[in-house]
């Protein structure tokens, strides 16, 4: 029987703030797990701290609440374990590019075959609206005394650095092209990251879904708002690497247009490159019958508790000659 959105939905009381854009972003993961029929223990849905750590209550999957900065580390262990396993990590960019900045970074260097999906709306919506590492200096929101004296962090160009093979930006109120990029990340060989843009409607009195719809932007001559985002793939822009020739030149359009910022903010697949390894791929080279007897398949006991674990062949690998 096919599954249907409802299968991926909770009867958990969802108590996030009215207008939030975490509604869209909860839409169009369940819309994508639905449309790519993935059965509900195939997936797992990882989370951090903050507004969008509730995220798993929401998704009828398997779903980990975890610890502040530290989604990475839970969510690439459980697919390590169970390469079958469809993984997605979500958190807020104060959780996933401030204290968990160094996991971030390190998850580049391995290139686990999973989804990492940041809610960017640019303050700590959850601790009243301090600015996040992605607010931009100088900006002053409602709830800071004095404007941003920090600088921001470019969410794309820094995964881009670290080593992500695919790299998205979506929008929380354009669900429907939200729902494809995650299909996209799912199905992409390697690590992929989504920086979604979203309004906090309580606490970024900046960026607000009026900004994103341009209406304080109107063009002169039709007297129509002029709406701030457009997709990269009606533009005619290719982010895919065909030949490993093109990195360089694919990372470089990738910083010139995460950059985009204003007037015009680019949404779409920013870069894809399956010509990397992945960490699954690393250590199937390694250890030849990974992906057939993973960890997690792996009987680690007897009927009577007793282990019947062998790590012989693993203590060997270990030993250093003299």
């Amino acid at each position: 029987m096919a599954l249907k959105l409802s299968d991926y939905k909770t009867d958990v009381h969802n108590d996030w703030c009215p207008g939030c854009g975490d509604f869209g972003i909860l839409n169009a993961i369940q819309m994508a797990l639905a449309d790519m029929q993935v059965q509900p223990y195939r997936a797992t849905i990882f989370s951090g701290i903050g507004c969008s750590g509730k995220t798993p209550h929401y998704i009828k999957t398997y779903g980990i609440h975890t610890l502040h900065g530290r989604v990475l580390p839970f969510a690439q262990g459980a697919k390590l374990a169970n390469p079958d396993l469809e993984v997605i990590a979500v958190g807020g960019d104060g959780d996933g590019l401030g204290i968990g900045a160094g996991h971030f970074v390190s998850a580049g260097r391995r290139n686990v075959d999973m989804v990492y999906i940041i809610f960017n709306n640019a303050v700590y919506g959850l601790t009243k609206g301090q600015a996040s590492p992605t607010l931009k200096l100088g900006m002053k929101t409602k709830s800071l005394p004095q404007p941003n004296v920090n600088n921001s962090v470019n969410p794309i160009a820094l995964a881009l650095v670290a080593g992500f093979t695919f790299l998205a930006r979506g929008y929380s109120y354009d669900v429907r092209h939200l729902k494809d990029l995650i299909r996209k990340a799912i199905t992409h060989k390697g690590l992929a990251f989504i920086d979604v843009l979203q309004p906090c409607p309580t606490y970024n009195d900046i960026n607000t879904k009026e900004w994103f719809q341009g209406l304080d932007n109107i063009d002169p001559e039709t007297h129509k708002a002029m709406p701030r985002m457009y997709k990269l793939e009606e533009t005619g822009y290719d982010g895919v690497v065909h030949d490993p020739s093109e990195i360089m030149q694919k990372m470089a359009q990738v910083v010139e247009k995460s950059n985009e910022w204003g007037d015009k903010i680019p949404i779409g697949v920013f870069y894809q490159n399956e010509h990397v390894p992945t960490y699954q791929e690393r250590i199937a080279a390694r250890i030849p019958d990974y992906m057939e007897n993973a960890p997690a398949i792996q009987q680690i006991a007897d009927s009577d508790g007793r282990t019947i674990t062998n790590i012989d062949r693993l203590l060997a690998d270990l030993q250093v000659d003299k």
